[in-house]
């Protein structure tokens, strides 16, 4: 496939989001190992639900996402799943972060 439209039974769609998450009260907790780790939590939720990530950016207090998905989830739900998924890994992986 050349384009980068998601094709379905009945349509084709190309919808794209940015979405930026600050950290809780802009902490600089984002180091490369914890944003190479992000990246990979990030493939594993792509291949679980209809969302393909274009682009995965992070600073030390804040995270970004350029992600296409399908019109049946709205964007509230990609950000729940998004922000609920990675918190749970990321704290799992690293529970450092926490403190």
């Amino acid at each position: 496939m050349d384009d980068d439209h998601i094709y379905k039974r009945h349509n084709k769609t190309l919808l794209l989001y940015h979405i930026v998450l600050p950290i809780k009260y802009r902490r600089k907790i984002v180091t490369d190992m914890i944003g190479s780790s992000l990246q990979g939590v990030c493939m594993e939720i792509s291949d679980l639900y209809e969302i393909v990530f274009v682009e995965i950016g992070y600073e030390p207090d804040y995270v970004h996402f350029l992600l296409q998905s399908v019109p049946s989830y709205s964007v509230s739900d990609i950000v729940t799943k998004l922000k609920s998924l990675t918190a749970r890994e990321l704290f799992r992986l690293h529970p450092e972060i926490k403190k």
